[in-house]
């Protein structure tokens, strides 16, 4: 595993796992929200993104969490694994709710900067939506794929996948 994704529904825990991941196997982290956001919660432009994305996508080694399912195919094209947080709706908007109201006001370090948390109700949809809305693109990406696949469902799997990558419990919450 030198080139991973970690795909899924905001607040799934793909920052959690990337921040855990880059620790175990010593990987440079890309967060596409990092590379999108510019202060003040402004987007970049296509082409700033694009280029930002082509040039993180040059390394032999790195992590890139985030979805933009319009660069995805670039990014599978790229990568050796592709890892999907794939947790029930309720799980993720609970989680998002939660990253909320805990970061409230400050950036956090997956996030471009000077873009302070806040509640952003269309969001949250978003959120609820994403299962319903996006996650057969995602999974018909990865079935046309074939670089290595993890499926991440629940709490039990993410135990097992993290046991995988080191036999103790040090990087384990």
């Amino acid at each position: 595993m030198n080139r991973i994704l970690i795909i899924g529904s905001p607040g799934s825990g793909k920052s959690t796992l990337s921040r855990l991941l880059s620790e175990r196997l010593g990987l440079p982290v890309v967060h596409l929200d990092k590379l999108f956001w510019r202060p003040g919660w402004v987007e970049a432009t296509r082409e700033e993104f694009d280029v930002a994305l082509a040039e993180a996508l040059k390394g032999e080694k790195w992590l890139i969490d985030g979805n933009y399912g319009r660069t995805l195919k670039m990014r599978l094209a790229r990568a050796d694994t592709a890892i999907m947080l794939d947790y029930p709706t309720a799980v993720c908007v609970f989680r998002a709710l939660k990253r909320i109201l805990t970061n409230r006001g400050r950036t956090r370090p997956d996030m471009g900067e000077d873009c302070p948390e806040r509640l952003d109700w269309e969001f949250l949809r978003y959120v609820a939506d994403f299962r319903r809305k996006n996650r057969k693109k995602l999974l018909d990406a990865l079935s046309n794929w074939d670089g290595e696949t993890v499926f991440i469902r629940n709490k039990r799997e993410y135990r097992k996948f993290l046991l995988t990558l080191k036999p103790n419990n040090d990087i384990i919450k």
